[in-house]
């Protein structure tokens, strides 16, 4: 099985290069993810799940890479909860997050990395307003609450 320093290591190469939506390096969202998944509690499998979170949906690895990889099975299972699917409706995504256990408390720390005031507070107006009420929705999807 993979270390958690590995699976940290190979996220930041996998994602090296990208920018979130303020123009940060994605490895920052990452690395913020993982802090709070293990501030909240989380086991080894949801933070090692915290670093892979986007990297299947933004192509950053394939799912053929997660399927062999070096990884438990709940690490996988969560990763691959949290893979958005194209044109996926936000009630099937927060569904299948609530029946995937350990998915719910990766997708509470990414939500509230996404929706973190000072990093909202860079982004012009309109994305802004219209990331909060996806990121609103999806917390009241999940049952999290405001």
């Amino acid at each position: 099985m993979m270390t958690l320093r590995e699976i940290e290591a190979l996220a930041r190469r996998a994602h090296a290069g990208q920018q979130d939506k303020a123009g940060r390096p994605y490895a920052e969202h990452l690395g913020a993810v993982a802090g709070g998944v293990e501030s909240r509690g989380g086991t080894e499998e949801q933070v090692a799940a915290a670093w892979l979170h986007d990297a299947v949906e933004d192509d950053a690895l394939t799912e053929e890479w997660l399927a062999e990889a070096a990884l438990t099975e709940e690490t996988k299972a969560i990763v691959r909860a949290l893979t958005k699917q194209p044109g996926e409706p936000p009630q099937a995504y927060a569904s299948r997050i609530l029946s995937t256990p350990g998915a719910l408390l990766v997708k509470e720390a990414d939500l509230a990395h996404n929706a973190d005031p000072a990093r909202l507070a860079v982004l012009d107006e309109l994305t802004r307003a219209r990331l909060t009420r996806k990121y609103a929705t999806m917390r009241a999807l999940l049952g999290l609450g405001s």
